[in-house]
């Protein structure tokens, strides 16, 4: 079989990925879920004309000549506190001493700052002018009634948070989340509690998937280790289906020992495809085995962290209905020359940096799929397009922001 282009590999997995479903939950459980329903705006917001700040408020006419060395007298007939409203009626000559967030009085029209007059008895002396509706709030100002203020498929921020408790939800419609089986596979890897002798590596794939899935949204099942035996292997695959998704590391390339492809088919896998045209990443496998989707993601850490942004974190996220499957690209200035042989589509772990709205974006050191330390310094991935082989410094280059 040969290696596909990235944009159709990822087209066929989507179309074997499906919405899983919808939960309701309460808003403090709501944080980072895929919303599954518009949020519409039951009353305005706020409810009714309010106070800018602390203040007086007042007929903005009667003040029109104030000034510092002329003030204008009102005297003080009530004093309204945010959460109540006015007893009676501004008229003419008066000012209501107003609190943040306080109601406008009948009458009024201004609110004057605190900070523009001076007190004497119950009276005020107002040292400035004021515009008609200065310092007030408008009712509805934040939101209207009937308004959609959170769109179906949004990722929920905790502004999203404080706006579903600003129209008074406490629970929410959100996607389901996707249990996601996690196996490493290799006679060379250890446990973090075992002590490596010789070639033999920690297995740090199964911890970095881990922390992809939850980054996502999924929630991991750390299976542990598979040795490089069709035996071992079959029966970790085995409970590796009970998830909704399972994804492994290691075993997809071409050598003696690299049996995932070889058990996942004598377990009845349909596979679509082992080999992406990219760097790094390029042995991948992707298949299902009734309608559990497997992804065989390559051993190296690079590798395997790069494939799992552009290939399974799009699936969790279909799987939860968001509107946003992938990571945000942005155009950056490149601040280096960079080189590659064509034919791959290159993902280059880089440090994106921003300033007045324009992005720059620098290659985070040495690149390989088994140098995992530049890929931890990075905060972007530089994607350098298939058929090119040079990008000069001071170009103009695609960059996904990934979520640190």
């Amino acid at each position: 079989m040969s290696q596909i282009p990235v944009e159709e590999a990822l087209k066929k997995i989507l179309e074997k990925i499906h919405f899983k479903g919808v939960e309701k939950v309460s808003l403090g459980q709501a944080l980072g879920r895929v919303l599954a329903e518009d949020i519409v705006a039951g009353l305005n917001n706020p409810p009714l004309d309010n106070s800018a700040m602390d203040g007086y408020a007042l007929i903005a006419e009667d003040i029109a000549t104030a000034t510092p060395d002329s003030p204008v007298k009102l005297e003080v007939v009530e004093e309204i506190a945010a959460g109540y409203s006015a007893k009676g009626i501004l008229k003419p000559g008066q000012a209501m001493r107003i609190m943040t967030g306080a109601p406008i009085p009948e009458g009024a029209n201004a609110v004057l700052m605190q900070e523009d007059t001076d007190k004497e008895g119950n009276f005020i002396l107002a040292k400035d002018r004021a515009d008609v509706e200065e310092n007030i709030r408008k009712a509805g100002e934040d939101v209207q009634k009937g308004e959609t203020v959170i769109k179906k498929g949004v990722t929920l921020s905790p502004a999203h948070i404080g706006m579903m408790a600003v129209v008074g939800r406490s629970q929410v419609a959100v996607g389901q989340r996707p249990t996601v089986s996690i196996l490493s596979t290799g006679d060379e890897i250890l446990e973090l509690d075992q002590k490596p002798e010789g070639p033999q590596i920690y297995n740090s794939n199964g911890h970095m998937l881990a922390a992809q899935i939850r980054s996502a949204g999924g929630l991991p099942i750390y299976l542990g280790i598979a040795k490089d035996t069709e035996k071992d292997l079959m029966e970790k695959f085995e409970w590796a289906l009970k998830a909704d998704i399972v994804v492994s590391s290691g075993g997809v390339s071409v050598g003696d020992y690299d049996l995932v492809k070889a058990s996942l088919q004598k377990m009845g896998q349909e596979m679509l495809f082992w080999k992406v045209a990219m760097k790094p990443g390029k042995p991948l496998a992707f298949g299902r085995i009734g309608d559990t989707p497997i992804f065989g993601l390559p051993g190296n850490p690079v590798s395997s962290f790069v494939s799992f942004e552009q290939f399974v974190r799009p699936s969790l996220k279909k799987v939860m209905g968001a509107a946003d499957l992938r990571h945000q690209t942005v155009q950056a200035k490149l601040t280096r020359t960079i080189h590659k042989k064509p034919g791959r589509l290159h993902f280059l772990s880089a440090i994106v940096s921003s300033s007045n709205g324009e992005y720059t974006v620098t290659p985070a050191g040495e690149q390989g799929s088994g140098i995992l330390k530049s890929a931890a310094n990075a905060n972007g991935l530089l994607i350098f397009p298939l058929e090119e082989s040079e990008i000069k410094e001071g170009a103009q280059v695609a960059v996904q922001l990934l979520d640190t």
